[in-house]
């Protein structure tokens, strides 16, 4: 996949974008080139040379990057945690993805959406037709579905996270507690044959354990950026996972390995 294919429109209306927005693309771009230039970064956002520079700098100090002459390569450990709402990249792999999730949708019954860009793709092809019971920590997967009518939506309650804007703490832990659900739609920051499921937040990754023993069916939907890496907070093991559903783009390796932890992958 070229570079052009995977472009991030961080500037829809002309607008400089925001730091939060320009880290982002250059971790994208270690993750799908093994290396960020920073004159290629700073004409592609039109931004100068020594903002790149200054967010090369503090990315490293967060330890996401290594610096080198010419902009940065990666140092294999991504804790960085973007805003849901930032997440554009691999924007066609997440919806061939979500499409896929669709075939595993039951007929009746209820389901979990946990918080992520892929899961939150999920809910906009959600069909019109299936009567189903939804349970999400997520405000804006909630209101997605809203307009589905055969649809009853139940939100989990809790302190609201700004970045990915689910909800997480006591109450959310409390409702988790009380609910079974057939199938619940997973997401991880990162993922690692030796370390498992990962994420920056420790209160998010204590929602998605618990969201792991709610569910009958756990399904994990990914792209293929997240393999090799590992986060700050461990939620899951592979084996907790039933089924990963991912992109053509994982590597051939980490795809044997996730099937030789007994899970389950299927290619979108």
């Amino acid at each position: 996949m070229t570079a052009s294919s995977e472009r991030i429109d961080v500037r829809p209306d002309n607008r400089a974008p925001y730091p939060e927005q320009r880290r982002e693309l250059i971790l994208s771009r270690l993750r799908s080139e093994g290396r960020a230039d920073s004159a290629a970064i700073a004409g592609e956002l039109g931004v100068t040379n020594e903002t790149v520079r200054k967010d090369l700098m503090a990315l490293d100090q967060l330890g996401l990057l290594r610096r080198v002459h010419g902009g940065a390569v990666p140092v294999g450990r991504m804790v960085y945690e973007p805003a849901v709402s930032t997440r554009t990249d691999h924007s066609e792999e997440k919806t061939r993805i979500a499409r896929a999730a669709l075939r595993h949708l039951p007929r009746a019954g209820s389901v979990l959406f946990d918080a992520g860009s892929t899961t939150a793709r999920l809910a906009e092809l959600f069909p019109h037709d299936r009567e189903l019971t939804v349970y999400t920590n997520t405000l804006s997967i909630a209101l997605t579905l809203l307009d589905r009518p055969l649809v009853t939506v139940y939100t989990l309650g809790g302190r609201v996270r700004p970045l990915t804007v689910a909800e997480v703490d006591d109450w959310a832990a409390r409702a988790l507690a009380d609910i079974n659900v057939d199938v619940a739609f997973l997401g991880a920051s990162a993922i690692s044959v030796e370390r498992g499921l990962t994420t920056p937040d420790p209160a998010e990754a204590a929602i998605k354990r618990l969201m792991l023993a709610s569910a009958r069916q756990r399904i994990l939907l990914t792209d293929h950026t997240k393999f090799g890496s590992v986060s700050n907070t461990k939620h899951a093991d592979l084996a907790d996972i039933d089924l990963v559903i991912t992109d053509s783009g994982i590597d051939e390796q980490a795809c044997e390995a996730i099937r030789g932890a007994g899970v389950e992958v299927e290619l979108a």
